[in-house]
């Protein structure tokens, strides 16, 4: 395939038959010099295995159709036309673990439920991933009782979607940034994508403050005293 990064329409070379001319002299070896180092640098892509295997895996995932409770609503809905999650190649949904490399624990975990989910992980692909979707499976939420459990204290999350339940809109950001990580993309602050870092305003206390904390403290010492006995 050939990837060419040259100037918009009506620019560059010429027409097309200028085009295939140069790639002709191309493949004959007539170019030489600064000529092939341009028709070079325009027309070639390098990277290495392991970036073009990531961004592959990474465009290509294979979510296992698992729901625990309420967020698996959620989660169907990001295969519709609203979100379309075909856009980015996540559309193909697997019913066997052994066919799937990514699960979206979608709702909460029992702990009755926690050992079967871990065993559907272990039986899924190499390389494989987790989305924690949802409060109750990342903190329990509102069921913060002796019957359930977080996600990552029996199988490793890779990103933890925060919501009760999270939109679907929600759940598609996670699984971006999911992507991102498998790019080996870091994800800056917006301090360092805008170049403000060092801009951070830090307002000095005031007299008036400081005599008061400085009372505050001589209170609390104060109330302490000597202890006797």
């Amino acid at each position: 395939m050939e990837i060419i990064r040259g100037a918009g329409p009506g620019e560059g070379h010429g027409d097309f038959r200028a085009k295939q001319m140069r790639a002709r002299d191309m493949l004959r070896g007539d170019l030489d010099g600064p000529e092939l180092e341009e028709y070079v640098e325009q027309r070639v892509l390098t990277t290495t295995l392991e970036r073009a295997l990531n961004w592959a895996r990474s465009n290509s995932l294979f979510p296992m159709t698992f729901g625990l409770a309420c967020c698996a609503i959620e989660m169907m809905a990001i295969v519709g036309a609203r979100v379309d999650i075909a856009r980015f190649g996540f559309e193909a949904l697997r019913a066997s673990p052994r066919q799937a490399d990514l699960i979206i624990l979608s709702g909460r975990v029992s702990i009755k439920m926690a050992p079967i989910i871990r065993r559907l992980y272990d039986q899924m692909l190499e390389p494989k991933w987790a989305i924690s979707m949802g409060a109750c499976c990342s903190s329990m939420g509102v069921f913060n009782n002796y019957a359930l459990t977080p996600a990552d204290k029996f199988m490793p999350i890779d990103v933890h979607v925060p919501g009760c339940p999270p939109r679907p809109e929600a759940l598609m950001h996670g699984v971006l940034r999911l992507r991102d990580m498998i790019q080996d993309h870091e994800q800056e602050g917006w301090r360092d994508r805008y170049g403000a870092r060092g801009t951070e305003e830090v307002v000095p206390p005031s007299e008036r403050e400081v005599e008061m904390l400085r009372q505050a403290t001589q209170h609390s010492e104060a109330e302490k005293g000597p202890r006797i006995g």
